[in-house]
């Protein structure tokens, strides 16, 4: 990989590290920059090399929300711990599914959440601890320690973005909190995607290394960003990556072809 493209990898790792830590989303900037970088490089290598640069920005993102704000640890806990086995299986998983199977439906999930989010101008706002029934907390720990880690396993980008969303509806967390929570589900999912790509050898362990550094760098700054800026700027940078989001799988799914 010559300079150019190496340096150009390097200032997306750390772009995408602040998008993860404010709203998640930052695959949408990764992977595609990967694939671009390394041409032939397999597309299983490329998740993996991924969750080797993502697994350090989630994590520091996610230590930097737990010093500064309140984490709800009775869903984050048990929802990160569900999420590393769950990603695991959607890694194990990745070679087997066609992008042409799931594309239409993350993108009729993405133009809802958009839909959702822009209608409901209030949501994550202000906070709903009401919202915060045993019931809910089952099922926002289901909703993100099975299916959201199972999808980032599987294909990855939009995982920060969903899993702020499911937190912010089912259990009335605030975008802040909502996104701290995210945070630490998402480390769990990076973890268990990296192990399977690891063992199967789909990781380029050099350069993502090279590019945790830049994640990192940007994680701080994003969680930093977020907490004093507060939820009404985590609103709006999460309608701009959901937008982003539908644009590309859109053009992925009727242009590219």
């Amino acid at each position: 990989m010559d300079a150019v493209s190496l340096s150009t990898l390097l200032a997306a790792a750390a772009m995408a590290g602040w998008v993860d830590a404010v709203v998640g989303g930052g695959g949408l900037l990764l992977l595609p920059a990967l694939l671009v970088a390394a041409p032939g490089l397999p597309v299983a290598t490329a998740l993996g090399t991924n969750k080797l640069a993502a697994i350090f920005g989630t994590a520091t993102a996610a230590a930097t929300y737990a010093r500064r704000t309140k984490v709800d640890w009775r869903v984050a806990g048990p929802a990160a711990g569900v999420a590393v086995v769950s990603a695991g299986v959607g890694a194990a998983l990745a070679g087997a599914v066609p992008a042409s199977a799931y594309r239409p439906v993350v993108l009729a999930v993405l133009v809802a959440v958009a839909v959702f989010v822009l209608v409901r101008p209030r949501l994550g706002v202000v906070a709903v601890p009401a919202r915060r029934t045993p019931v809910r907390v089952a099922a926002a720990i289901g909703v993100a320690g099975v299916g959201i880690a199972l999808y980032d396993g599987l294909i990855g980008p939009g995982t920060g973005t969903f899993l702020v969303v499911a937190f912010t509806t089912l259990v009335g967390a605030d975008f802040v909190h909502g996104s701290a929570m995210a945070k630490v589900v998402n480390a769990g999912t990076n973890l268990g995607a990296l192990v399977v790509f690891g063992v199967t050898g789909h990781v380029w362990w050099l350069l993502g290394a090279a590019m945790a550094v830049c994640n990192i760098a940007g994680a701080v700054v994003g969680a930093r960003m977020a907490l004093r800026r507060g939820s009404g700027f985590v609103r709006v940078v999460l309608l701009v990556v959901v937008l982003a989001l539908v644009a590309k799988l859109g053009h992925d799914q009727w242009v590219a072809r």
